[in-house]
């Protein structure tokens, strides 16, 4: 089948919060943007957090009228479950070979309702709230998604018809298959974002068989106000952890899982977390162990010293292994270093582990941009202009150019939109000027 073209200005991969700032920076100043996204949702991984350091905002309250405002841009082009295949030049800039993944649903016909969801029998774990919570196998994918469109899991549907049949607008079409595009473009935004590094990872500290060691997103989703639970919970037995423990550079700082660098975030959103938890749980004790704090953002050591003030207890220690004792309860193995490297174990209730961030896609791949050794995309001019590529016309925005926080994403975000603009406007010129010396010497 013939691939659907679309021309655009720009194109923006990946619709968390720093490629929805840039499309929409782009998009204002009258530029033509295709935001392509390859979950069902725009949002990324804001969407799934609690609050925001330093200042505790709630998140969803940041993004979701950000998601908004992308979803109903003029400028703006909305592809939702879609990935980029491959991008090659075409003489005057990209083209972009994007596959769309079936819904089946008709994304023109869905409301949004939910009465198949309503109506499916299958039960599943749901991704979004870190597989602690379920959804059907059609469902909305969460209850501030954008766009508010159903999707159906055809892997795990039993095909019994019941969705089909209540949806008031027959939106249901199991026939669906990917379709092709191909999307021609000026530049490229690559917003492509992080994930965290595998809990796993380190086999010493058990996550893959001791469930009440869990990564610091399992607990975002335990604090938010549209998590699984609506309570914190630990996940073994449903019981309020009365002690919790933070174990930071669990995923970053540590050349036996290749991941040398410090991923920035990590010690603020367990601070953030962790003042979080004494509200919600006012008796519980929560413990961080730590090598270094690294407070770097403005106001982000008051911060610190704030959780400090709340009883939070900060120990300088090595964590060597974490085992659990006959009620699933975390037993902490550390070398206490203020301590004479004294070497203790401790029982908490929960442990959680400060996991870092890894690049998300290696854009080598389909995008022919370099990486840096660490494998985010690389940026030859990082002090001068960060959002710059080793590819002319291709820009990197928030966290697929390097760890780093909303703030900063955001503030990166508008940076690539600048540069971006700068080189369409740039490329025009040269059109135009080719155009008139045509037209002279005519």
């Amino acid at each position: 089948m013939e691939p659907q073209k679309i021309k655009v200005d720009a194109l923006v991969v990946g619709g968390g919060i720093a490629g929805m700032q840039s499309a929409l920076d782009l998009a204002d100043q009258g530029y033509q943007v295709a935001l392509v996204e390859k979950e069902p949702s725009i949002g990324g991984k804001m969407i799934e957090l609690s609050k925001v350091f330093p200042t505790l905002d709630c998140c969803s309250c940041i993004t979701t009228p950000k998601m908004s405002a992308v979803a109903h841009h003029e400028n703006i082009h909305l592809f939702t479950y879609c990935e980029v295949q491959a991008i090659h030049e075409n003489g005057t800039g990209f083209v972009a070979d994007v596959i769309k993944k079936p819904r089946y649903v008709d994304e023109d016909l869905c409301t949004g309702c939910r009465q198949c969801e309503y109506a499916c029998p299958i039960d599943l774990t749901h991704p979004f709230d870190r597989h602690l919570g379920a959804h059907r196998a059609i469902y909305v994918p969460f209850s501030t998604a954008v766009p508010q469109i159903a999707v159906l899991d055809i892997e795990n549907c039993l095909l019994c018809g019941k969705c089909e049949k209540v949806c008031p607008v027959s939106a249901v079409d199991f026939t669906q298959t990917p379709m092709n595009l191909e999307i021609e473009t000026g530049a490229i935004i690559l917003a492509t974002g992080f994930k965290i590094t595998p809990p796993d990872a380190k086999q010493e500290y058990g996550a893959d068989h001791i469930r009440n060691v869990v990564d610091a997103l399992v607990v975002e989703r335990l604090l938010a106000p549209t998590g699984p639970y609506g309570h914190v919970l630990r996940p073994s037995d449903g019981k309020e952890p009365d002690s919790i423990a933070y174990v930071q550079c669990a995923g970053s700082r540590d050349k036996t899982l290749g991941v040398e660098y410090c991923s920035r975030v990590c010690c603020m959103y367990a601070i953030k977390q962790a003042m979080l938890l004494s509200g919600a749980l006012p008796l519980a004790d929560i413990t961080i162990y730590y090598m270094d704090i690294r407070t770097f953002g403005k106001g982000y050591d008051q911060f610190y010293q704030n959780a400090k003030a709340m009883g939070v207890e900060f120990v300088k220690g090595k964590v060597a292994k974490i085992t659990e004792d006959e009620n699933q309860n975390p037993i902490v193995r550390v070398e206490l270093i203020d301590e004479g490297s004294k070497v203790v174990e401790r029982t908490h209730d929960l442990v959680v582990l400060s996991v870092g961030m890894l690049p998300q896609y290696n854009p080598q791949e389909i995008y022919k941009v370099p990486v840096a050794q660490d494998g985010f995309v690389h940026t030859p001019s990082t002090n001068i202009s960060p959002c710059l590529t080793d590819h002319p016309g291709i820009f990197v925005s928030g966290t697929a150019g390097g760890p780093m926080d909303i703030v900063d994403s955001i503030v990166m975000a508008g940076s690539a939109a600048t540069e971006a603009a700068g080189y369409l406007e740039d490329k025009n010129n040269s059109i135009k000027a080719g155009k008139q010396r045509e037209f002279a010497h005519a």
